[in-house]
């Protein structure tokens, strides 16, 4: 019988990481470690915070953030057992993990994301994704902007976006409204980072759109949801164009907290023009909460080109907003079915096992 084989995974963070690529390292390797087609899945992260749970088949090695440190970490782990596939979470990790496959004699798999994916990368990173296997993509823009500057036949270059879980789903949102004392209004939400880098998340452009949504009668109030060192800015924005009281900033909430803001939210909107994809509209929808994004990068994929979400012109931000406002919301559970049946776990697992057998047949 054919031994199963064994994946080393480069990542920046999975298991005990924060945010979206985090969160895809872990969705990925869980569904490959749970679909039978790997014996072992040993991670190599550069940052794991707390506590967390590791899946069966999956060990994870303690963290080094320093990148030499990372470097001899990994090297040294690689050799310490045989592995016959390295998958790297992130392209600024592809040419060491090009270096431990090229040694190991294994399939490497490049994992790429958003904007650090787009601009033409570094030489050695170029080459190391060249010499890729298989590169995974989370949108259609990523992908095309791989192609646009790799070498690499194009059939080695796949979509496989990103997944949503199941504790994601409608629910009263009332009690967290009257918590927070916004019975009657019309609730925008945003959940993003509030750092001075993550900036084309869009948080100014909402702000700049609420005198305009007040002037028309829409009496709305703004939650902004997420934390960084750009929260002051913000604020500061936020007090000159509308005042404190339609504009609440909340920080870093725990999950189950998420989901309550989720449902209790008119209009999840995040006019970003850097998404790779965009978990955060999934989260929103899974819960019944409609989302809108710019019709621009991966968020198009993430609101399926208009069928699941609304993906507006930057031009028409404002237009969008209003005319979503006073549409009917419809049902909150039709909406969440139709997110979990394009981006739920099964057929995310789906694609990690179809991804793997392109993988198999290209080798």
């Amino acid at each position: 019988m054919k031994r199963l084989p064994r994946l080393l995974a480069l990542v920046g963070d999975a298991f005990g990481g924060r945010g979206g690529i985090a969160q895809y390292n872990r969705d990925f390797l869980g569904a490959l470690a749970k679909s039978g087609a790997v014996s072992s899945i040993t991670v190599v992260p550069r940052i794991a915070r707390g506590f967390f749970l590791l899946p069966e088949k999956i060990e994870q090695t303690p963290a080094h953030a320093a990148r030499s440190v990372y470097a001899l970490a990994a090297l040294r782990t690689a050799f310490s057992r045989p592995f016959d596939l390295v998958f790297c979470g992130h392209v600024f990790m592809a040419p060491l993990a090009a270096l431990i496959a090229r040694l190991k004699g294994a399939k490497l798999i490049v994992q790429t994301h958003g904007i650090e994916a787009w601009p033409r990368p570094s030489r050695a990173q170029l080459m190391a994704v060249e010499a890729a296997d298989l590169v995974l993509c989370v949108s259609r823009y990523t992908r095309s902007a791989v192609l646009n500057w790799a070498a690499i036949v194009p059939e080695r270059v796949l979509v496989l976006s990103n997944t949503v879980r199941d504790i994601f789903t409608p629910g009263d949102g009332s009690a967290l409204r009257a918590e927070l004392g916004l019975q009657g209004k019309r609730v925008l939400l945003t959940v993003a980072r509030l750092d001075s880098q993550d900036r084309y998340k869009g948080h100014d452009r909402v702000i700049a759109v609420l005198p305009q949504l007040v002037a028309q009668g829409h009496d709305v109030a703004y939650v902004v949801v997420g934390d960084g060192y750009d929260r002051a800015r913000l604020e500061a924005a936020a007090l000159r164009a509308v005042g404190a009281e339609r504009v609440r900033f909340l920080g870093e909430v725990e999950l189950q907290s998420l989901i309550k803001f989720y449902r209790m939210a008119d209009l999840f909107v995040m006019p970003s023009t850097g998404e790779g994809f965009g978990i955060a509209f999934l989260e929103a929808m899974a819960c019944g909460t409609r989302a809108l994004g710019l019709n621009v990068a991966g968020a198009k994929d993430a609101l399926a080109d208009e069928q699941l979400g609304r993906a507006a012109p930057e031009t028409e931000l404002a237009a969008t907003i209003a005319r979503v406002l006073v549409e009917p919301k419809g049902d909150p559970g039709t909406l969440a079915a139709a997110v979990r049946a394009r981006f739920g776990p099964e057929t995310f697992a789906t694609g990690v096992c179809n991804a793997l057998n392109r993988l198999m047949e290209t080798a």
